[in-house]
């Protein structure tokens, strides 16, 4: 125990000489938290958007001012033909175009339906999907003041049908914010970064500068080795948590809404993973440039992708959800986001603490086979 100890001090003393290491422990979670939080964002504050009014009367006036009247809407400009408007289109910038025919007023004072033209960039379709919800808001708004203005008008003080009146109530991330969703992710990536990236870079490292090999040859144990290198890894994994989860409370506002306990230990589960795919990552390279291209490229693209780390699993083909089920971090951001924004406890992600303790377990003994077969 007395060895094992000593060589956890000598890694700690081996890290804080290298400022590369210093800088990804704690320089990088902030540039991380701020990216995700404020840069990496889904949401559509301002649809820019272009008028084509062929009608020109008070009731299209009305519309186009309840567009404008919007905190979504940003009314960029007022055409007089179609080419203006697909020019207009085709330049980017412009996310909708609302075209109005002729006759539009005159058609709802008949009673007729009226119809009304949404052109979207339907380029990005994320946006374009939101932006078509914001106008669809708008333009039922609309229709519904016209309704009752012509109930009124034709001196009926009560509807004469039942209505179906819908009150929608937005539980965990009421503003729908995005930020609120991706940034609690950032502890799954930082600790996939800390520990996966860094422990195959420190292997490999002791490697290429043949220190790697006086190691070998003293009396200290393979298992001693392996403790040796991981444990600290694992240590300043735990510290990165702890920074980005202070971090996300005083700068977004997200506290930890459930049992914290349960966040680190889940933490640790999954840190069984990142640590034996990062010692796996070490025993098929020879150089720290090799390391890094198959810690990233082969092992931590795939881990982000088929997570639900930013898009649902879910949504994917049927093939890459099974695959999913064996992706360690795809259970662990499960359980994150349950904790920090739900409230949920143990019971609620037991299933999911087991299968990450099952595939970590899977994962770094293998991990550890190969590393002692490379060692001896």
């Amino acid at each position: 125990m007395n060895t094992i100890i000593r060589f956890i001090i000598k890694e700690f003393k081996q890290f804080w000489r290298d400022p590369r290491m210093v800088v990804m422990i704690v320089v990088s979670p902030m540039i991380q938290l701020i990216l995700l939080g404020y840069a990496a964002t889904l949401d559509i504050n301002v649809v820019h958007t272009v008028v084509l009014d062929n009608d020109r009367s008070e009731t299209s006036r009305k519309l186009i001012e309840k567009f404008n009247g919007s905190t979504y809407f940003s009314m960029d400009a007022f055409y007089d033909s179609y080419d203006e408007v697909y020019k207009a289109m085709d330049n980017g910038g412009v996310m909708t175009a609302l075209i109005i025919p002729k006759d539009f007023e005159k058609d709802i004072k008949r009673g007729n339906t009226a119809t009304l033209q949404a052109i979207f960039n339907g380029s990005d379709g994320n946006s374009a999907s939101i932006s078509s919800g914001y106008v669809s808001k708008v333009i039922i708004n609309f229709s519904e003041e016209v309704v009752k203005s012509k109930i009124e008008m034709m001196g009926i003080k009560r509807i004469p049908a039942g209505q179906i009146s819908a009150q929608s109530r937005v539980w965990y991330n009421p503003g729908l914010e995005s930020k609120i969703f991706m940034v609690p992710a950032i502890v799954g990536l930082l600790l996939s970064v800390v520990t996966l990236i860094l422990t195959s870079l420190a292997i490999v490292k002791e490697r290429e500068i043949g220190t790697f090999e006086q190691l070998i040859v003293t009396p200290i144990k393979p298992w001693q080795l392996i403790v040796g290198k991981l444990v600290p890894f694992a240590i300043l994994g735990f510290i990165a948590v702890l920074i980005v989860l202070a971090s996300m409370n005083i700068i977004f506002g997200i506290a930890v809404k459930g049992n914290v306990t349960v966040l680190l230990v889940s933490s640790f589960f999954y840190i069984l993973s990142t640590l034996g795919l990062g010692l796996l990552v070490s025993t098929f390279s020879k150089t720290q440039q090799q390391a890094m291209m198959l810690a990233i490229f082969v092992v931590m693209l795939p881990l982000i992708f088929l997570s639900g780390f930013a898009f649902q699993v879910e949504n994917m083909p049927v093939i890459f959800q099974k695959i999913s089920t064996i992706v360690p971090l795809k259970y662990y951001l499960i359980i994150v986001r349950g904790v920090i924004l739900k409230g949920s406890g143990f019971h609620e992600h037991f299933q999911d603490g087991l299968a990450l303790l099952i595939i970590g377990v899977v994962i770094l003994t293998i991990s550890i086979l190969r590393f002692r077969k490379r060692v001896e």
